[in-house]
């Protein structure tokens, strides 16, 4: 799933910053990287929480509606819509970071990052409807199978 996919990209971020960070001439530099790193990981596992509460209440959603495809699809509308503003929130905080951490990077950590930062960006910003889209999927794979 893509979700994962973007998870493990932010810990290889988040885990790879001390590494560079040492590189770094002075002491300050590298608390304020490990800082800045343990509390955005605090912040990447609360925003990964509230996701799967989303695609719990989802799932919920989708069990409800039964085989009412317009009811499923608003509710799951309306349940992806109350979390975008959590998803928009982490994407800036994603971008707060990798902007922190690359004066402390290596240059060709830098560019990576540079490259990196809005592919990640979209993806973030894009979970709610991934994960609506996926259940959607997997209720239409499921529906054969049970009628």
């Amino acid at each position: 799933m893509s979700l994962r996919t973007t998870f493990a990209a932010i810990a290889v971020l988040a885990f790879a910053t001390p590494v560079f960070a040492q590189t770094a001439p002075s002491a300050d530099p590298v608390a304020a990287a490990a800082a800045a790193e343990a509390a955005f990981i605090a912040r990447a596992e609360a925003f990964q929480q509230a996701m799967g509460t989303m695609q719990g209440e989802m799932q919920t959603a989708l069990t409800a509606a039964g085989a009412d495809r317009v009811k499923a699809n608003a509710d799951l509308d309306a349940i992806a819509a109350r979390y975008q503003p959590q998803a928009d929130a982490f994407a800036n905080e994603l971008d707060a970071f990798i902007t922190s951490q690359i004066p402390v990077m290596p240059p060709e950590a830098q560019a990576q990052m540079a490259q990196m930062g809005p592919v990640l960006r979209a993806r973030i910003t894009g979970s709610p409807a991934t994960i609506k889209a996926g259940l959607i999927q997997q209720a239409a794979a499921a529906a054969p199978a049970s009628q």
